[in-house]
């Protein structure tokens, strides 16, 4: 006879019949394509299949073993940059998820803590586990993860272009940390996937925006994505800003992001140089009274701000995909983002 659900007495398929296909580094440098059938959700547990999943730098690292080792563990499905739609759920959680488009948060918390509950990613009570890094990720057909941590989208949103909230996330917590408000004046320093959904946000804040990169490629995109004004020279702004997002992640990008704030601006840091050579100045800071503040993943109120300003329009990451792969060419994928040849969000299709 049919296995049939407990709650509600409609037939289950076997989970077996759902196949599917993964891409997982199994050591730096090796990639493997794998039958990867979905497992079935358990309690508290979502099944999402996977419209879309981004690569970003960091996928990069864990390719060529470059992440720190506490933030990676091979053999890994690499992929945190996702959108999906709910396939299944496990008991506990609400059937009516199944059939909606979600993204979903990365980093884990412990279930119940304070920390938790405010999706305050500082108070981690457990070792390091990230979606993508230390877990599977979306560079699969099939994703199980808690639902605690999915955002549904709107009724027929845009799964392509909501692949692109998982950066966004990243800086809305920046945005939130910048304090800012209408008017203000928001330099935002490298005009990457994390600096330009960054203006988007700013200027859907009612903020004036300057987009300081170091060359002028990214001009037209920029201003695209709501810049009111485009510099390559740092050196030519004065220390004007309200607040200051750097999205570079270069070395001594941080002294110049400081050196941009007005006496009492707030500076957010996002991004990780491969090598520490930003050599802060105290004296600076203290006699400037610049606040400096990081960032590092997103807390769940910003992944909120993400989504509410993607069903609003205000958050719009179309723009800025530049590529598509088939999952089945990851290497290409990976190859073409590191060429540095105009890519700029790489997105692959489970």
């Amino acid at each position: 006879m049919p296995k049939r659900a407990a709650r509600l007495g409609r037939y289950v398929a076997p989970m077996t019949q759902r196949t599917g296909r993964a891409v997982q580094i199994t050591e730096p440098g090796t990639l493997e394509l794998l039958d990867a059938p979905a497992a079935e959700p358990g309690p508290g547990q979502a099944l999402v299949q996977v419209a879309y999943c981004g690569i970003c730098g960091s996928d990069r690292e864990v390719f060529a073993g470059t992440r720190p080792a506490e933030f990676v563990r091979y053999p890994v499905v690499p992929g945190h940059e996702w959108s999906g739609t709910v396939a299944a759920v496990g008991p506990g959680v609400p059937e009516s998820l199944v059939g909606r488009g979600v993204v979903g948060q990365g980093i884990r918390t412990a279930e119940g803590t304070p920390a938790s509950l405010e999706g305050d990613t500082e108070g981690w009570p457990q070792e390091y586990e990230e979606t993508g890094f230390t877990l599977p990720g979306g560079w699969s057909t099939w994703l199980t993860l808690p639902a605690r941590y999915l955002h549904v989208l709107p009724e027929g949103a845009d799964l392509r272009a909501a692949a692109g909230i998982e950066p966004a996330a990243c800086v809305a917590e920046a945005v939130l940390l910048a304090d800012v408000s209408a008017g203000s004046k928001v330099a935002v320093v490298g005009a990457g996937t994390l600096g330009l959904l960054a203006v988007q946000l700013l200027k859907g804040a009612g903020c004036e925006v300057t987009v300081v990169h170091h060359n002028d490629e990214r001009r037209e995109l920029a201003t695209t994505c709501g810049a009111a004004h485009y510099t390559g020279d740092a050196t030519t702004l004065g220390a004007t800003f309200d607040a200051v997002i750097e999205a570079a992640g270069v070395p001594g990008i941080a002294r110049t992001a400081v050196r941009l704030a007005r006496r009492g601006g707030r500076v957010v840091l996002t991004g990780i140089p491969a090598q520490d050579a930003d050599d802060l100045s105290s004296l600076e800071l203290v006699s400037r009274n610049v606040h400096v503040l990081t960032v590092f993943g997103a807390p769940t109120r910003a992944w909120a701000y993400a989504v509410r300003a993607f069903s609003a329009g205000v958050l719009d990451p179309t723009p800025l995909i530049t590529h598509e792969f088939d999952l089945t060419d990851a290497q290409a994928a990976l190859d073409e983002l590191a060429a540095r040849r105009g890519a700029l969000k790489v997105l692959l299709k489970p």
